[in-house]
């Protein structure tokens, strides 16, 4: 149970005082563990992955999705474990049934998993009233996880030591708490893929967090029947069957505690380094993280049942300890050279995919083609790191569940080490290339240290030529790999799952130190910028015609290409037009920051107030785009926040006039917390008497059901909203939804006198350079109203903080090229709206010319 997120999780605690002298307990089949308890073991499992994915997704949503809260939230699950592990063996004494043990804790977290069902709402509405900026803000953050997170996840911790206690701490039994790892894993994987592919897809974090429940609950009640006939019988208490427990239990090898914290930190620290670039490559959608979890977990679980059957015949565990060590330097080795090397270079267009299932196939293989050969190795030395602390141990009654215990916190330490420290300091400092280099390094120094063991077990504590020649082999190997290990291609961090389509036209001279193998096709983008930041990797290119783009989550997100400029000025400009005194402007997330830029030459703003959850973003991209964006960063008047854009509404108090919203496309994953009914109220209820929101809407790389679910959620808040259409001669490319919390009314008289006014020339100029000469251009562009379209979207999904409905739906379409079809069918409801632009006939004839070139219900 929630052994998931690492595969080890170790930790420590020795008793202040010996228990009691007590029977011994003997197996009644030494073979193989219990099935029940086998089944017990996985449906915690499956349990505590459905809460992973359901508490972090609502987490997120109220903490932010920057790594100090992700890294808070981790933090606290992972370490609450730990502490269960720990403290709770000790509190529980050794006298209880384990399974009646192992009863109440499953019962326990179903308890609470109901209780922050109910609560949850409450807690979010208490940290948007004492959350603030800086320390203050993260001490809150902390406390409200800690709140959430530690009461469960102590239970969960306990759930392995006191097991512990009903299988045994002797060479059997450590085997079979290996092989109860892997079914707890395999469970895992059951539950990452059920909730991540159906229950949170289909339903919600209601019915995924009840599926959890319903799973606990149901082990509980097998653990209370299998308590009734136990695998383990005490023996009468006479002198031929009863063994004193040592007064002072001896303590586990520090060795085999530092490759357990080892272990651990490099486990985590991989998962962050490879999910990271993994994303990039087959796509960032919630899917493509289920996938990579599920890939691990499954991996994990393979390599502990593997050396748990092997530890029940085999000799010499320290021995097997190290050549699991070594062959964990080959296997990062392997990860390191393979994602930059390998895989950007199968030739695989993903847009010519048929249906989502046979990427996922491919992505799968993908996965496990670079995941599987370390995890396997980090799987199998838990039992085998069992094996090793409990070989040639005496049978005795010493309780088991304080020596597992300390191992798993002394793993769990390690993990949390690893993923903060990768995610925080390690990635931003170093990139990817050092990342991997720091886990090769852990890797040899894990090598080492069971080397030493080896040594120090040894009939002679001294160093023999054949153990100094295996140190030294292993530092040679490890250094020789660590220098080989290449760099992150640019073009995988620019176009990602079409880097392979991309690849004859990338350009390997520009940037040497980051060069790929694409030496002798035709070269005509360049790089001009890469940048692994605290949340994710950018670049920045360059084409021989002179466009550059700025790329995010492997994809282009904006450009000064002209049909990218239409759509970042109207954002900026339909909002300021629309609203009668723009003097206060929040635009969630910068980009190029041509949006912002928007707002600099308006006369009347003197506030702009730019949130990006990357700080790389507006201190490294948006400056090659000064000349389009009218060097917005460095304008007086502009405010750069380093935030989630949804944390950062939700914690301010300031209003604003204008609140554009520009995030990258919802299928990537997390960007659609930016699109719940809950986000756009919140954003509604921060804006001043007749302020405007405008929200960008992509059609291309997306589906009928997922632009409908994106529209009659801001509907939802906004009945009266209107959408304005970027297209090209009727060729659907995205759109624009601008909402007010009351109908909008535009008196076009007082608008082009407002327009044609001396300080409005920097205005016409950057109309004029978008392609809009007039503004009857620019309102040209409507394409429709909340009311047109109520029939269009009627039966669509809501996006709510619940469901998060947009992420699934368009992480399903991400491969869609209909864009065209869905603009016909949307400007097909379409008729003149007298309530917007009033009856002028002149104002019609000049509004509506530019609808002739697409289908139109009433022209």
């Amino acid at each position: 149970d929630g052994h998931e997120r690492q595969h080890l999780r170790p930790t420590a605690f020795m008793p202040s005082a010996p228990p009691a002298p007590l029977p011994v307990a003997t197996r009644t089949d030494a073979s193989r563990p219990d099935l029940r308890i086998s089944l017990l073991f996985m449906a915690s499992g499956a349990a505590a992955l459905l809460y992973e994915l359901a508490w972090f997704q609502w987490l997120q949503l109220v903490l932010g999705l920057t790594s100090i809260s992700l890294g808070l939230i981790l933090g606290t699950f992972m370490g609450g474990m730990g502490l269960g592990s720990l403290l709770l063996p000790r509190w529980i004494g050794i006298r209880h049934a384990p399974l009646r043990v192992f009863a109440a804790l499953e019962a326990g977290v179903a308890l609470w998993a109901g209780v922050l069902l109910i609560l949850g709402p409450w807690l979010a509405d208490i940290y948007s009233v004492l959350a603030g900026p800086g320390v203050h803000g993260a001490a809150v953050r902390g406390v409200l996880a800690a709140t959430c997170l530690l009461p469960p996840t102590l239970l969960m911790g306990a759930t392995l030591p006191i097991i512990g206690r009903q299988v045994g701490i002797q060479r059997d039994g450590a085997a079979h708490l290996g092989f109860l790892y892997a079914c707890n894993t395999g469970g895992a994987v059951i539950g990452c893929l059920v909730g991540g592919f159906y229950l949170l897809r289909l339903h919600d974090i209601t019915v995924a967090t009840a599926a959890g429940m319903a799973i606990n609950l149901g082990a509980a009640a097998l653990a209370l029947t299998a308590a009734r006939k136990p695998q383990i019988e005490p023996r009468s208490c006479s002198a031929a069957t009863t063994i004193e427990v040592p007064q002072v239990p001896s303590p586990l090898p520090r060795d085999v505690l530092w490759i357990a914290a080892l272990s651990g930190c490099s486990a985590l620290g991989a998962e962050v380094v490879w999910t990271r670039l993994l994303g990039l490559l087959l796509g960032g959608t919630v899917y493509t993280f289920s996938l990579l979890l599920a890939v691990l977990l499954a991996g994990l679980g393979l390599g502990s049942g593997f050396a748990s059957r092997w530890s029940l015949t085999r000799r010499a565990p320290l021995q097997a300890l190290v050549l699991v060590q070594l062959a964990l330097i080959g296997g990062i080795g392997w990860a390191a050279w393979m994602i930059p090397e390998s895989l950007p270079h199968w030739p695989i267009n993903p847009a010519i995919s048929l249906s989502p299932w046979y990427t996922f196939q491919l992505d799968l293989v993908r996965a496990a083609w670079v995941v599987l050969p370390a995890a396997l190795c980090w799987g199998a030395s838990l039992p085998i790191a069992m094996a090793a602390c409990r070989d040639g141990a005496p049978s005795s009654t010493e309780d088991a569940a304080r020596w597992v215990g300390l191992l798993y916190a002394a793993n769990t330490l390690g993990s949390i080490v690893g993923a903060l420290g990768f995610s925080l300091v390690v990635i931003p400092w170093l990139g990817s290339q050092g990342g991997e280099r720091v886990l090769l390094a852990l890797a040899v120094v894990a090598a080492w240290v069971a080397i030493d063991g080896v040594r120090r077990r040894s009939p002679s504590s001294h160093w023999s030529p054949r153990t100094g020649g295996l140190a030294l082999g292993t530092f040679a190997i490890g250094i020789a790999i660590l220098c080989q290990v290449p760099a992150t291609p640019w073009g995988l961090a620019a176009y990602g799952r079409f880097v392979a389509t991309y690849g004859n036209r990338l350009d390997p001279k520009v940037r040497p130190e980051i060069e790929t193998s694409f030496t002798n096709a035709a070269v005509d983008i360049h790089c001009t910028y890469l940048g692994e930041g605290l949340n994710g990797s950018i670049a920045v290119t360059r084409l021989n015609s002179g466009t550059r783009n700025f790329h995010s989550a492997g994809k282009v997100q904006a450009s000064n290409d002209p049909q990218d400029m239409r759509l970042q000025r109207m954002l900026g400009h339909l909002s300021a037009l629309v609203d009668a005194k723009p003097e206060s402007v929040l635009v969630v997330a910068c980009g190029a920051g041509v949006t912002a830029g928007s707002f600099v030459p308006h006369p009347e703003t003197r506030r702009i107030v730019i949130c990006d959850i990357e700080p790389l973003v507006p201190a490294r991209v948006a400056p090659q785009f000064a000349k389009e964006n009218f060097n917005v960063i460095a304008d007086p008047r502009t405010q750069v926040v380093s935030d989630d854009g949804r944390h950062f509404i939700r914690t301010t108090h300031e209003t604003f006039d204008v609140i554009t919203s520009d995030p990258i496309d919802p299928w990537v994953k997390g960007c659609a917390a930016l699109n719940t009914v809950e986000y756009y109220r919140m954003c509604r209820d921060h804006l001043r008497p007749g302020g405007v929101m405008s929200l960008w809407v992509p059609l291309y790389e997306s589906n009928r059901e997922t632009v409908r679910t994106l529209m009659a959620t801001f509907f939802e808040v906004f009945p009266d909203a209107t959408l304005w259409s970027n297209d090209e001669a009727g060729q659907g490319y995205d759109a624009v939804l601008l909402g007010q919390a009351t109908p909008t009314r535009l008196n076009l008289t007082e608008l082009q006198s407002r327009f044609d006014r001396p300080d409005y020339l920097a205005v016409r100029r950057s109309l004029r350079d978008a392609g809009f000469p007039t503004l009857s251009d620019l309102l040209g562009t409507y394409a429709g109203n909340a009311t047109d379209l109520k029939e269009w979207c009627r039966g669509a999904a809501i996006n709510t903080d619940r469901n998060l409905r947009l992420q699934y739906l368009a992480g399903w379409s991400v491969n869609s090229f209909v864009s065209t079809r869905i603009l016909d069918e949307v400007v097909s409801y379409r008729r003149y709206p007298v309530s917007l632009f009033g009856t002028n006939e002149e104002n019609r004839k000049r509004i509506t010319a530019s609808w002739k070139s697409v289908p139109n219900r009433s022209p």
